[in-house]
């Protein structure tokens, strides 16, 4: 997905995992999609996760098993 009138409408955060890293995404929830960006390149592409798919990575990243 690019950038576009529609993800700029979006209510990005930063994600909490990445919040004291240098290397940080942005999430925006919608219903069913969790939608990610790169905090420092946020006019590039975003990607989209099913929200069951993100929620399975980041269980995976909080107890280290990736």
């Amino acid at each position: 997905m690019q950038q576009d009138h529609e993800t700029a409408r979006l209510a990005f955060r930063k994600s909490s995992y990445s919040a004291t890293r240098n290397e940080c995404v942005e999430v925006a929830d919608v219903p069913g999609v969790s939608v990610v960006r790169d905090t420092r390149n946020r006019d590039k592409a975003t990607l989209l996760f099913p929200s069951a798919e993100w929620r399975a990575f980041l269980t995976a990243a909080k107890n280290d098993e990736l």
